[in-house]
């Protein structure tokens, strides 16, 4: 990921660290989105983290009661129709949400998940996901997991060249 960008003067910028390939504008969109109504909430939230079991979250998000939710963001039809991993998802989170934007049918969303529609600038949930409260242990791995990537990430963006250096290249 390129983080930052020299210009002329000697003036740097960051770059989005959303985007490294993967997300589609759709998908960057309704992430965006759902992270502005998660915020608006309280939450902090951080995109693309992996979790123990290797998958990885869309969207963690970190409560101010310490409530863990997890947000799939879902741009298309096929892009929900090809993801049967989303059930794993439940015994890292207290929550578990479906991020969407207004051109997929709602419909199609399983019924036992909550629901957000974003549309780039905002978003509203349509369907509060169920709660099912994780383990304290699970929490405490989950947080750790969420502290960590975020001080990473931070890291790679006041630093970007010091991946270099923990990296060995």
């Amino acid at each position: 990921m390129n983080h930052e960008e020299q210009h002329a003067g000697g003036r740097i910028e960051l770059g989005d660290p959303l985007k490294d390939g993967r997300q589609s504008e759709t998908a960057l969109k309704v992430w965006r989105g759902a992270a502005r109504l998660l915020r608006q909430r309280d939450f902090a939230c951080l995109p693309e983290v992996t979790l123990a079991s290797a998958r990885r979250a869309d969207l963690l998000a970190l409560g101010p009661k310490h409530e863990l939710w997890i947000v799939e963001v879902k741009s298309s039809i096929a892009d929900l129709r090809a993801d049967n991993k989303w059930p794993d998802y439940r015994i890292h989170c207290d929550r578990l949400y479906f991020a969407t934007h207004p051109d997929v049918p709602v419909e199609i969303f399983p019924e036992d998940a909550g629901l957000i529609i974003s549309d780039g600038f905002g978003a509203e949930v349509l369907r509060e996901a169920p709660e099912h409260k994780i383990a304290a242990a699970t929490r405490k791995s989950v947080t750790l997991r969420f502290a960590r990537h975020a001080a990473n990430r931070l890291h790679d963006l006041s630093d970007p060249d010091g991946k270099r250096f923990y990296q060995g290249l």
